[in-house]
């Protein structure tokens, strides 16, 4: 029996041994590897193949690879690498298709699997809009399509993976003249760690590491970036040793936040606004992306450098989505995932980390001046509220919206109100029942009264505080 509450919205995800196992994985690869035989009308497929550290990901990953074999697939194994990584590889080899096993930020006893499939340079991430659905319906009823006999497939083992993505990026970004930075990272015992053991390598940074080990127990701290109050260790010693940055990233090292050199994190939205100049200086007058929690800082940079603003729903496969299909170049999500056209429209924390290790030579200013001068406007952060699962996230926000009629109303990923120079969105959690609230404005006084009228008024509704 599969759990069939494991075909998420983005992945396959769950717990290790309980809903994904040895007895499963089969089940789970066939329906896989039949859903993208039939769908991209290939008999033999090409794949790159990826993993993360955890203790069950060398299991799926050979369960995974065997399957793929015996439909003779030729599989591009990548080994241990970071999501983006793999990514990154589907178009280097112009594979059919990536997997990644990996359970991203999740805690030590989860992991799951990333499927994307590669449409001339776009990157389609499988979902449930995009064929999780039929995976499911496969696997939940050993709907397969047989392997034909006499099928061998071919391995390929890759030990370049990371160094190759890294270059590439650095020819793509036209990084040069890096002045000699001291960097604080704190990859959290996973996957970050490849990204910047190759950095030490090549760039005269002074770079130390905290947790700075493979560990698929993640013996110091989860590895989620927006639980802020686990990355107090980075902060303090960004401080201490006088650091110029500070750099947390989460566990399959698609998400990363930046920590200035007063110990101070950095909203992702202000990430953005920085890197736009460098992103406008090798594409000028392209479109980029911000999702739709917190948009007034990045808009007014886009409209100061001539480039074109478009708002994205939340969610990592609808903004590789929508950044393809309105030919936009880049795209900055408050949850930390950045996304670049050269990747198919795929994450890259790493092309983050050298477009900012760029501005910061360059402009030899602290980061925390810097993003005081591309800062208008002040967020909340975001407020999760507890829903009963049986409450209609959509009833709620009905109520909510009847309160302000006089605001400019959207319902392009749950509710928006704007005001012009005050605007607050309230959404459903894709992943848990919950309701999140987020309120940004050009006055801090305003924010901070805006945002406990809504808090208030969402009590009074009925719902709790996270």
């Amino acid at each position: 029996m599969i759990n069939p509450n494991i075909f998420k919205s983005y992945d396959i995800r769950g717990l290790w041994p309980k809903d994904i196992n040895e007895k499963n994985i089969d089940q789970i690869a066939k329906a896989i590897a039949s859903f993208l035989i039939k769908n991209l009308q290939k008999e033999k497929l090409t794949l790159v193949l990826g993993r993360d550290m955890r203790f069950s990901s060398p299991v799926i990953f050979e369960r995974i690879k065997k399957v793929f074999l015996s439909y003779g697939a030729t599989i591009y194994d990548l080994g241990l690498v970071p999501t983006p990584t793999v990514y990154f590889s589907i178009f280097r080899f112009n594979a059919d298709s990536g997997i990644q096993i990996s359970a991203s930020h999740n805690p030590k006893d989860y992991n799951g699997i990333k499927i994307a499939v590669k449409d001339g340079k776009k990157l389609i991430k499988v979902g449930k809009n995009t064929g999780m659905n039929e995976i499911k319906e496969r696997a939940l009823n050993n709907n397969f399509i047989k392997a034909k006999s006499g099928f061998s497939g071919q391995l390929i083992e890759v030990w370049d993976a990371v160094d190759f993505e890294i270059e590439t990026a650095f020819s793509d970004l036209k990084i040069n003249n890096l002045k000699k930075l001291k960097l604080i990272v704190d990859p959290a015992n996973a996957m970050g760690i490849l990204y910047f053991n190759k950095i030490k390598e090549k760039l005269p940074l002074e770079i130390e590491m905290i947790n700075d080990y493979l560990d698929g127990n993640f013996p110091a701290h989860q590895a989620d970036p927006l639980q802020f109050d686990l990355w107090q260790d980075l902060q303090k010693k960004v401080v201490e040793k006088k650091a110029d940055l500070g750099i947390m990233i989460d566990g399959d090292a698609d998400r990363i936040f930046l920590v200035d050199e007063k110990g101070k994190i950095v909203p992702a939205t202000l990430t953005t606004s920085l890197i736009l100049e460098k992103i406008f200086a090798l594409k000028p007058k392209s479109k980029v992306l911000v999702d739709i929690r917190y948009i007034l800082n990045v808009k007014n940079q886009v409209e100061k450098l001539g480039g074109i603003l478009s708002i994205s729903p939340v969610g990592h496969a609808l903004i590789t989505k929508q950044l393809n299909e309105e030919k936009a170049v880049f795209a900055g999500e408050s949850s930390g995932h950045y996304y670049f056209e050269e990747i198919g429209g795929g994450e890259s924390s790493i092309r983050v980390v050298l477009l900012i290790l760029q501005i910061l030579s360059e402009k030899n200013k602290p980061f925390s001046k810097l993003k005081e001068e591309v800062k208008t406007a002040h967020e909340s952060g975001e407020i999760n509220f507890i829903r009963e699962e049986n409450v209609s996230p959509k009833e709620i926000l009905e109520k909510v919206a009847k309160n302000f009629t006089d605001g400019e109303i959207s319902w392009l990923d749950g509710l928006s109100v704007s005001y012009g120079d005050l605007r607050f969105n309230i959404r459903a959690s894709n992943t848990e029942p919950l309701l999140r609230l987020n309120v940004e404005g050009f006055d801090k006084k305003e924010v901070e009264e805006k945002t406990q009228k809504l808090i208030n008024l969402l009590l009074s509704l009925g719902l709790k505080k996270h």
